[in-house]
C-alpha cells in the first residue's frame, strides 16, 4: 500500500509533464497535421519538468495526422511559460519548440515520401525537418542521397547537401529520377 502512495505523485508528474504534447497540435509534423494531436510512444519515458523536456527511448515513434517520425530516441523540447516558478516545474511548460531524433531516424508522410538519416530535428517555429548523416529520400521510385537534408514539413520544399563539391567527387548529393508512368503511356 505504501508503494501506491509513492507511485501516485510520480504518475501524476509524468502525466502533467507530458501534457504539453497537446500544445504540439498547433504545429504540424507533416502536411496534414495542423490542429491534430501528436501521439508519441516508446519503450521508456523520462521527463525533466524544470527543463520542459520529455525523452522517449527505445523504438520511439511520433505520429501526427499521416506523418510519422521514428527513431531510437525522440526528445520533445517545450518552451517554459513566462513567470513559471521553480518548485517541481509541473505545468510550467508551453508550446513545442523542437523534436530531436537520434539513431535510425525515419520520417514518412502520406504523399509516399520517406526520408531516413542518422539524426534529425523538427523545428516547430519554421516547420522544418533537418536530417543528417547518411540521408536517403524516396518518393515512389525516385531516390535522393546526401549528408544533410532540410525541408519544410508543410510545403515539402527542401534542400539536400553533400560532404564534397566538384565534378566526380564522392559525397556530392545524388538523385535518380524516373519518368512518370503518365508520360510513358502518352508517348506510345
Amino acid at each position: 500500500m505504501r508503494m501506491n502512495v509513492v507511485l501516485t505523485p510520480v504518475l501524476l508528474g509524468l502525466a502533467l509533464a507530458a501534457a504539453p504534447l497537446a500544445a504540439a497540435s498547433a504545429q504540424g509534423l507533416g502536411p496534414d497535421s495542423d490542429g491534430k494531436p501528436m501521439d508519441i510512444t516508446a519503450d521508456e519515458l523520462e521527463v525533466q519538468n524544470k527543463a520542459c523536456v520529455s525523452t522517449w527511448r527505445g523504438k520511439a515513434e511520433a505520429l501526427q495526422g499521416s506523418a510519422r517520425l521514428r527513431a531510437n530516441v525522440i526528445r520533445a523540447v517545450f518552451a517554459t511559460k513566462p513567470g513559471a516558478s521553480g518548485g517541481t516545474g509541473t505545468g510550467a511548460c508551453g508550446d513545442l519548440i523542437r523534436i530531436e531524433a537520434e539513431g535510425d531516424v525515419y520520417y514518412v508522410t502520406s504523399k509516399d515520401q520517406r526520408v531516413r538519416g542518422d539524426n534529425g530535428v523538427y523545428d516547430a517555429s519554421s516547420e522544418t525537418v533537418t536530417l543528417t548523416g547518411d540521408v536517403v529520400a524516396v518518393q515512389g521510385q525516385n531516390v535522393l542521397r546526401g549528408s544533410r537534408m532540410v525541408f519544410n514539413s508543410t510545403t515539402g520544399e527542401g534542400r539536400m547537401v553533400g560532404t564534397a563539391t566538384g565534378r566526380n567527387a564522392q559525397g556530392r548529393p545524388r538523385g535518380v529520377f524516373y519518368p512518370s508512368k503518365k508520360n510513358q503511356t502518352a508517348s506510345k
